[in-house]
């Protein structure tokens, strides 16, 4: 077996550093209801449908029993397309300012593709939205072969029919020789879900949640902490390998391979 595909995930893993563009959004428009969820439970269900993810948000007990203390009742599905109807303009608004590649993206890609492999990517982002992050990533030097967005296989993570979709549009007939990256929870569900290797990227990550000037500045022992405590979640998830950053891939890409040869070689 050779790594025939890879599918990267988008804001966190490729573009968007620390994945801030829907952080911000999803903020901005739970505060427009009065209430103000914290970093972690805004982050908890990143790499989910939009929607869903707001859903998932308000299923938290502490963000549950303040939205029934603030509005005199239980949240309702009322309340969620409320919500998601101010977080939707709230991303538009700056979208296209967070789609700069993260750093070490277009070398790994490139060299990547230099080894024959094709590239698909998956996201949680709308089709709306990601008419807006293609292109302007394509402008930077960034451009995968394949997008697929949640409405178009019906559902998001962590079901695996985005991966799927992209083995269609790749046509890649083994899904034991793909390899799912992402920079979330719901990415290693969805490969793991999907039947391919999964692998959680720590830097840039929304899993980590730091932009680069705070990974860059923070004390080694401090940032080390962290990136192990997001590493054990990648792992929980169902993550086969973690790496430092984006540029570490084509090396693990090229060892997977070589370490699968070598076993099918020996039996």
């Amino acid at each position: 077996m050779e790594i025939n595909a890879i599918i990267l995930d988008w804001a966190g893993t490729t573009v968007d550093y620390g994945c801030f563009a829907p952080v911000n959004a999803f903020i901005k428009a739970f505060e427009a209801h009065g209430i103000t969820p914290t970093m972690d439970e805004t982050r908890a269900p990143m790499g989910m449908e939009k929607r869903a993810h707001v859903a998932k948000m308000l299923e938290g007990k502490r963000l549950a029993s303040l939205w029934k203390e603030t509005h005199g009742k239980p949240p309702t599905e009322a309340d969620i397309n409320a919500i998601y109807s101010k977080f939707e303009p709230n991303l538009f608004a700056t979208l296209e300012n967070y789609t700069d590649p993260i750093p070490g993206v277009l070398d790994a890609v490139a060299r990547i593709r230099g080894m024959g492999i094709k590239i698909g990517s998956t996201t949680g982002y709308t089709s709306a939205m990601m008419d807006v992050v293609v292109p302007a990533a394509k402008a930077k030097g960034y451009s995968p072969d394949c997008v697929v967005c949640p409405e178009d296989v019906g559902s998001g993570r962590p079901n695996p029919y985005m991966v799927w979709r992209n083995l269609q549009e790749l046509k890649v007939g083994d899904i034991h020789g793909v390899v799912k990256i992402g920079d979330t929870v719901a990415d290693m569900e969805e490969g793991f879900n999907a039947g391919c290797i999964c692998v959680g990227v720590l830097k840039g990550s929304s899993l980590l949640g730091l932009n680069e000037d705070e990974v860059n500045t923070m004390p080694k022992s401090e940032l080390e902490k962290l990136m192990q405590k997001a590493e054990a979640a990648y792992v929980e998830a169902g993550a086969h390998y973690v790496i430092p950053d984006i540029s570490a891939l084509p090396e693990l890409i090229s060892a997977i391979s070589a370490s699968e040869i070598s076993a099918l070689n020996a039996a």
